[in-house]
């Protein structure tokens, strides 16, 4: 019972929860409101995809919101607009994965080489590309004019965006790397015993710069389909999203200490998280109960999974 806690315990709990809000409320468990939770779920979930090949590393990135905002105003004002005479068309895609890409693998290369901790690192990155994204904000809200990239969120197939399906390609590319390829297998190993690695003559250098570059990618691609969602280039787009990433992460098993969870975990975390929420608010609870009652249920999960490793990781405070 013990290891099938450890193993399955964020599974078993999303299910109690699905189970319990379904017979509190009768409309918690409809086709309508499944859609409601896909469709709060699959912007975090991008987020959390990048984020889990980082702390499967044993570190941790919180550029989340600044690269999510950048990415966004540079979408906005790239592509057909209502504020500039500039349009790039769908290349403006490429070109905002390209920004993030390159703002995650600069993390990653001045945390190791400068020898500085990730979080300091990416907390300046977040400043920075938070400035970044105010400096290229043209004044007023520009509306996004292309309808390719709006008909994301607008165009339903089955009750669902786009946005859902484009989310679920990614997972399914996601679990593929983490499981099929030398760089999903060292982020993990990494995070397990690095000194190890490094004493075998292991270049692991390479590995986790591409994890912080890969993570930067996911956090553009959650801004661009912010973009879709909101129809506008905001600079507070990315405002929201750190903190239900990291705790999603965790509550599935992704742990903090490193080669621990992986991308199935978190997705786990994901839905936990805005099921959760989605419950809550139908049951009618108040907002500001629903943060405290969030929070209880994080700190119970986390202490929960870490319980049994608390020798190893040597958790103390």
């Amino acid at each position: 019972m013990s290891k099938l806690l450890q193993s399955q315990g964020p599974l078993l709990a999303l299910l109690g929860l699905v189970l319990l809000f379904s017979v509190i409320t009768d409309s918690f468990a409809s086709w309508g409101n499944l859609g409601a939770v896909l469709e709060a779920a699959a912007i975090p979930a991008v987020v959390a995809i990048g984020l889990t090949f980082v702390l499967m590393q044993a570190s941790i990135d919180l550029s989340v919101e600044g690269v999510a905002s950048l990415a966004n105003i540079i979408l906005a004002i790239t592509i057909a607009n209502s504020v500039t005479a500039t349009d790039i068309g769908l290349w403006a895609v490429p070109l905002v994965l390209g920004v993030g890409l390159a703002i995650g693998a600069t993390s990653g290369a001045i945390s190791i080489y400068v020898r500085m901790p990730s979080l300091i690192v990416t907390l300046g990155m977040w400043l920075t590309t938070v400035g970044l994204a105010a400096l290229l904000y043209p004044g007023r809200l520009p509306q996004i004019l292309d309808t390719r990239i709006t008909g994301l969120a607008i165009g339903k197939v089955w009750g669902l965006s786009w946005i859902v399906y484009l989310t679920l390609a990614l997972i399914i590319m996601a679990l593929l790397v983490e499981k099929h390829t030398r760089f999903g297998r060292m982020c993990r190993a990494i995070g397990e015993n690095e000194p190890v690695l490094v004493m075998s003559g292991i270049k692991v250098i390479r590995h986790k710069i591409a994890a912080f570059a890969l993570a930067g990618g996911c956090y553009a691609a959650a801004g661009i389909l912010m973009g879709a969602r909101i129809g506008v280039g905001n600079t507070q787009s990315g405002v929201g999203l750190l903190f239900p990433s990291i705790a999603a992460c965790v509550l599935g098993g992704t742990l903090l200490s490193g080669g621990h969870g992986g991308v199935r975990q978190s997705m786990i975390g994901v839905l936990i998280l805005v099921t959760l929420r989605n419950g809550l608010i139908m049951v009618g609870v108040d907002p500001l109960l629903q943060s405290a009652l969030e929070g209880a249920v994080i700190i119970l999960a986390v202490a929960g999974s870490t319980w049994h490793l608390r020798r190893k990781i040597r958790v103390i405070k």
